[in-house]
């Protein structure tokens, strides 16, 4: 039943992604920027009833009060394509980094140019990355929310942590608070896989790390509370879903908790 429902799934995901990038494109390419937000969020609510329905996947999330005002760096975990989409419609008005070859995609490539997202080449330096900067700053100093991943790219639950220096040199330019974001989508959206699982994960905001700290200060704050946090709520999750296929990272990562929960116990 978890392979038909999965191709299910996938089939109405981009169904539901093509039909409404279809329909709604007048609405959203006239409508004022922040008003055609409504589109790409519906979608994603959208995804989730999916999910929900068809799956058996549900999510809540705690921590909406740790939200700040305005322009902040927003610095979830990122392990499954579900956490590239999946809180856009808890955030007011975010913006991408985006690789400039997305751009170029027909119709999605205008998406992204309507709602300013900066384009990027990664292989850019010097004055290029001077000019990202410069921009990223605009969206940031007009109350927009820079969505970034601190470990770059998707990650296993459970795998070894590998933050990037490149979020300490954004906290440090853009003068903005940091707010991380823990969660383990992909127990159940693993990468690379087409499998869905049923199940229920929590989506966990946690306080704001304030602007003004020294960038490798912040960088040590920011690995402990989010690793920390990740690793509590792995062993909850896991706990509350042991129908869910654990993949050797979580294996390995909660037998290494365990053995450190016993060897304290111990003492």
């Amino acid at each position: 039943m978890i392979v038909l429902r999965s191709i299910l799934f996938n089939i109405a995901f981009y169904i539901n992604l093509i039909v409404r990038m279809i329909v709604f494109s007048p609405y959203y390419f006239l409508a004022e920027r922040k008003a055609a937000w409504s589109v790409p969020k519906n979608w994603a609510l959208a995804n989730h009833w999916l999910q929900e329905k068809i799956v058996g996947t549900t999510f809540e999330i705690e921590g909406l009060e740790n939200i700040p005002p305005g322009g902040y760096i927003f610095a979830p975990k990122h392990q499954s394509f579900w956490d590239a989409y999946a809180l856009l419609p808890w955030l007011d008005d975010p913006v991408y980094i985006l690789k400039r070859e997305l751009r170029w995609i027909p119709l999605f490539g205008q998406y992204i140019f309507k709602m300013r997202m900066v384009p990027v080449n990664r292989g850019a330096k010097g004055k290029v990355m001077a000019e990202v900067l410069e921009r990223t700053k605009r969206e940031i100093d007009s109350g927009r929310q820079l969505i970034i991943y601190p470990e770059g790219t998707r990650r296993a639950a459970g795998a070894p942590p590998d933050y990037k220096y490149g979020i300490a040199r954004l906290y440090r330019d853009l003068q903005v608070p940091v707010v991380p974001v823990v969660m383990h989508p992909g127990l159940f959206w693993p990468r690379r896989k087409f499998l869905r699982y049923p199940g229920h994960f929590k989506v966990q905001i946690l306080p704001p790390i304030p602007a003004g700290m020294n960038p490798d200060a912040f960088m040590e704050k920011l690995i402990d509370v989010m690793e920390t946090a990740s690793d509590k709520l792995l062993v909850e999750t896991v706990a509350a879903n042991p129908q869910v296929p654990l993949r050797e990272d979580a294996r390995r990562r909660l037998a290494e908790l365990g053995a450190a929960d016993s060897g304290a116990g111990s003492r």
